[in-house]
């Protein structure tokens, strides 16, 4: 069974791009001519990834994190809305502490550029990249979305250009606000905008607008100026509203990959097991539990977090 983060792009998200390399410090066995197997794979390294590979590795299940490198979130220049998070925290900083995080839980991180993905014959997912080759029973596809861009009258680079409208809003408070679009998610981004400033303008760059005639008569009873003609340059803010249906800010992702990860717990977990389960299994008894790998279960003791080295006779059940 294979899980999607709802921030996937609606076209699909089996592919990725990017430029593969191999990094110091990558697991050793995905280099073994079988491909390395585990309960979890997930394919995207931004926050929804980031956040499903933890809660599935914190659960207890072997998983593997496969992503290429970079995305939208690597791209932000601050952090806002993140709680505990500071606005200073750029965004490959939040994605680099984010991925020690993992890996501190025992999460093995791949490098890579996923090329190929097919459900095996027993029903598990092949994934396979330039240099990765993994197995999994279950598989989170977080490989996020492309912002839509429009064609601005300023290098897309230029300071002030825009594309969270929840992200962002706050910034605009009593700041001239220029929303870049013809369609009718740019009309509805422009209204929004009047709850924090009342300087905003809608520019179609001389194209038609797309909005139907009940947004166009919205729009335009709202005190939002519509700048029809082709524009060469503008002063001030420019603001470019949710493009891209769908649009999830960092938080909203990480939630979804929180969903996604304790879905698959549900689906994976040896406890507690059904009637049908206990009436084909011999008696259980403690030497049965915990229901974890014996690898992650000796992460989980050694992690800092873990209070089972002060219980008596923890010694001893370590050994069972």
């Amino acid at each position: 069974m294979s899980y999607s983060c709802p921030s996937a792009p609606a076209d699909g998200g089996w592919l990725l791009s990017g430029y593969p390399t191999l990094k110091y410090g990558q697991p050793l066995r995905k280099h073994m001519s079988e491909p390395a197997e585990y309960d979890v794979a997930v394919v995207g390294g931004g926050p929804a990834g980031l956040t499903a590979a933890l809660y599935t590795t914190r659960l207890g299940h072997t998983t593997a994190l496969v992503d290429r490198g970079g995305g939208r979130a690597a791209m932000m220049q601050d952090t806002h809305n993140v709680i505990g998070v500071t606005e200073d925290t750029s965004g490959n900083e939040y994605l680099q502490t984010g991925l020690q995080q993992v890996k501190a839980y025992g999460a093995d991180h791949y490098r890579d550029l996923v090329t190929e993905a097919e459900h095996t014959d027993d029903g598990r997912v092949s994934l396979e990249g330039n240099n990765t080759s993994i197995v999994a029973e279950s598989v989170v596809l977080a490989t996020g979305f492309t912002d839509g861009h429009p064609d601005p009258p300023a290098p897309r680079t230029a300071r002030g250009l825009h594309y969270c409208l929840h992200c962002d809003a706050y910034m605009f408070v009593d700041a001239p606000v220029y929303v870049m679009g013809n369609d009718s998610s740019a009309a509805h981004v422009a209204m929004i905008m009047l709850n924090f400033t009342d300087e905003v303008d809608v520019l179609l760059n001389g194209d038609e607008p797309e909005w139907g005639e009940e947004t166009d008569t919205q729009v335009r009873a709202h005190p939002v100026g519509v700048v029809e003609e082709e524009v060469t340059g503008v002063e001030g803010v420019m603001a470019v509203g949710d493009v891209v249906p769908g649009h999830n800010q960092v938080p909203v992702a990480m939630g979804m990959g929180a969903k996604a990860g304790i879905a698959i717990h549900y689906d994976l977990r040896t406890f507690p097991m059904s009637l049908e389960e206990l009436a084909a299994a011999d008696e259980l008894t403690r030497a049965d539990a915990p229901g974890i790998p014996a690898e992650l279960r000796e992460h989980a003791r050694g992690h800092e977090s873990n209070v089972a080295v002060d219980a008596p006779g923890s010694e001893a059940s370590a050994d069972d």
